[in-house]
């Protein structure tokens, strides 16, 4: 049995153990993504537009995650909704970003690896770069909305007739705490991950400035503020989507109070 299959069982034992079904169900969601993910490079290599197939893939990989990972309707559909939307504003940011900063292809460190390769797929590199930044903000864009809508649940159950101003800040709060936790973690994700590219930049005798005008380093860099974005714009735009909706509710179900 390979390393890969060991942890992947410690993973699911673990996750069983700590969240039982809804672990269970993470697990299954976490393999689905990976699958739908594998489609989207596939569909891509087939000449496929990358960024429909990537908003498509996003949607679903949004969906997965979060209502396979809560069994609270409410929180779940505001924290898609909520999600959906970010998605779409980052689309519109990142594009226009990503053309601007010609990070797209490969960078001097990768011709070693290249040597005697092709790289005339016949597929624009800018897609392919705008396609992996609006995908490498999906975790961090799910993680906070369920977060969010999900503390903002707890919140209505324990106090039904809480103000709708209450509850949105209320929200603003409960996003304030975890924006500094998720810059945390992305951050040292980045770190660890490119260890290895910082210390083949120290020895090459890189300078500051050309570690700053490096390609990987800036697309890197780049995908990371993306992220970071995003979670600035999932804490009030869960906040509000769920405020609209508990009006909603409330309406109804003063409607029905009234029709009977």
């Amino acid at each position: 049995m390979s390393t890969i299959n060991v942890l992947g069982l410690i993973l699911l034992v673990l996750m069983i153990l700590v969240g039982g079904k809804a672990g269970l169900q993470s697990f299954l969601a976490l393999l689905l993504n990976f699958g739908l993910l594998f489609l989207a490079i596939v569909l891509v290599a087939f000449h496929f537009p990358p960024l429909p197939v990537t908003l498509v893939v996003g949607l679903l990989v949004l969906a997965l995650t979060i209502f396979m990972s809560s069994g609270d309707d409410l929180s779940s559909t505001v924290a898609f909704l909520a999600s959906a939307a970010v998605l779409v504003i980052l689309v519109i940011l990142i594009v226009p970003v990503e053309h601007w900063a010609l990070v797209q292809g490969f960078g001097p460190e990768d011709s070693e690896d290249l040597e005697g390769l092709s790289v005339l797929v016949g597929i624009s590199f800018i897609q392919v770069s705008t396609a992996t930044a609006i995908l490498s903000t999906l975790g961090a864009i799910a993680e906070a909305a369920m977060a969010i809508s999900a503390g903002l649940s707890e919140i209505l159950e324990q106090h039904p007739k809480v103000t709708m101003r209450a509850l949105l800040g209320d929200g603003i709060a409960v996003g304030k705490q975890i924006i500094g936790t998720t810059f945390n973690t992305l951050f040292f994700g980045f770190f660890g991950g490119f260890l290895a590219l910082f210390i083949w930049f120290t020895g090459v005798h890189y300078s500051f400035g050309e570690i700053l005008n490096d390609k990987i380093f800036v697309a890197e860099i780049l995908m990371i503020l993306f992220a970071m974005v995003s979670v600035i714009l999932t804490v009030p735009i869960t906040a509000w989507v769920m405020t609209r909706a508990v009006t909603g509710q409330r309406r109804r179900k003063a409607s029905n109070e009234n029709n009977q």
